[in-house]
């Protein structure tokens, strides 16, 4: 995808914003070196670095990281995909907020963050979960089969508790805490909120279609989910997030302990 950073910076600033909650658990230290995965127009990681901790950024976005860079041009911020990336470092902790669900390759990603851990260092994401965007991704799917004719998948990766802890536990990421929650979340905008949030994040769906075709899938989605998802005047996205806390393991080759 290219992501409009300015725009995702402007209508959808829930999405770090509830990442603060996650920073909590991530409690940074001063001295402490930590890896920020999907680091977006660096928010987080600027309330990382105000910590103290020497924190690196990475996004596959070059739009993302241009204005993380510019907003923040003390931190390291590297254009690097989540499933192909190494540091000659190794780092305390690894975080990610939001961003897990956008990387397909999930397992090589997971190769990538363990490998940038420390022996004890930990392990702290939240992402979309199983059940994420449900609604909204099956009243999208129905809209545009219906009025563009095409068969779309409107998902990401979106694991249970169980698929993801065991894919960290394969590659030594021992699971402390895991909780899988919905996350109603009001969207900006108004009556556009909805739409605005379909062009930001599913525009890869409707590329190619007429405005006139756009206008009337997103019409026909808000047709089916007003009465669900349309309270006081906004529009809300049904979330739900999955959230883990995981630490990398410490090989001991000492058979007598």
């Amino acid at each position: 995808m290219h992501w409009d950073s300015s725009l995702y910076d402007r209508q959808h600033a829930f999405v770090f914003k509830y990442g603060e909650d996650v920073l909590a658990l991530l409690d940074p230290q001063a001295g402490e070196r930590i890896l920020d995965v999907g680091c977006g127009t660096g928010h987080l990681t600027g309330v990382i670095a105000e910590a103290g901790a020497e924190v690196t950024g990475i996004d596959s976005s070059p739009e993302m990281i241009a204005t993380a860079r510019a907003a923040y041009p003390n931190i390291n911020f590297v254009v690097a995909d989540a499933s192909d990336f190494h540091f000659d470092e190794t780092f305390d902790a690894v975080f990610s907020n939001a961003a897990l669900h956008w990387v397909a390759r999930a397992e090589p990603a997971v190769v990538c963050m363990s490998g940038a851990l420390k022996p004890g260092g930990r392990l702290v994401v939240e992402f979309g979960g199983k059940g994420n965007i449900a609604r909204i991704a099956r009243a999208t799917e129905r809209a545009v089969l219906e009025i563009a004719g095409v068969a779309v998948n409107a998902d990401n990766y979106f694991p249970s508790i169980g698929e993801y802890a065991s894919l960290l536990e394969r590659y030594g990421l021992q699971v402390a805490t895991a909780a899988l929650f919905d996350r109603m979340t009001k969207l900006e905008e108004g009556e556009d909120g909805l739409r605005n949030w379909l062009m930001m994040f599913r525009r890869s769906l409707f590329s190619g279609l007429s405005d006139d075709v756009k206008r009337r899938i997103f019409e026909r989605v808000e047709d089916q989910l007003r009465d669900s998802l349309f309270k006081d005047g906004c529009w809300h996205a049904d979330y739900r997030r999955l959230r883990i806390t995981a630490y990398k393991e410490r090989v001991n080759l000492d058979w007598r302990d």
